[in-house]
């Protein structure tokens, strides 16, 4: 199973970089963890929703096929980490990739809100793109190790 965070940016800062490949580094064989970064639409006086849209047509093109498509949003779904291991102990036994989304500065398009399979929200504080792919990354790792009894997971 492959888990791939299809995010709006190609640039991310080095911090974020390394700590987001910590913790990808670290997760089991069984849940390997891709980063798809997808080129930002410019600005350039578009209306947002036609950025939001060209947005969307590229995180839709860089999802693996057949993957169960999870958008990150404000006003999703919010899980404590022992539910987000719930669901991946269940993404785990479909053997089904998942591809989570992470919009651009404006956030993701209705249209492909609307035609996700599950919406989540990692908290309800907007948050800066580099932390949100951290946070996530972390998150899964610890997910994972909730899964395997490992002790990082304390509470």
């Amino acid at each position: 199973m492959k888990l791939s965070i299809v995010a709006v940016g190609d640039k991310v800062s080095t911090w974020a970089e390394m700590a987001g490949a910590e913790y990808i580094r670290r997760m089991p064989r069984e849940a390997r963890v891709e980063i798809v970064a997808v080129k930002p639409e410019k600005r350039a006086g578009l209306p947002v929703e036609q950025v939001k849209a060209v947005e969307a047509a590229r995180l839709l093109e860089r999802c693996p096929k057949g993957a169960l498509r999870v958008a990150l949003d404000e006003h999703g779904r919010q899980v404590s980490t022992l539910e987000l291991a719930e669901l991946l102990a269940g993404w785990l036994q479909s053997g089904r990739d998942v591809a989570f989304f992470i919009g651009g500065a404006d956030g993701l398009d209705a249209a492909l809100l609307a035609q996700v399979d599950m919406r989540l929200a990692l908290s309800r504080l907007t948050l800066p793109h580099a932390l949100a792919r951290v946070l996530l990354t972390e998150q899964l790792y610890r997910a994972a190790s909730l899964l395997a009894g490992h002790p990082y997971h304390r509470g």
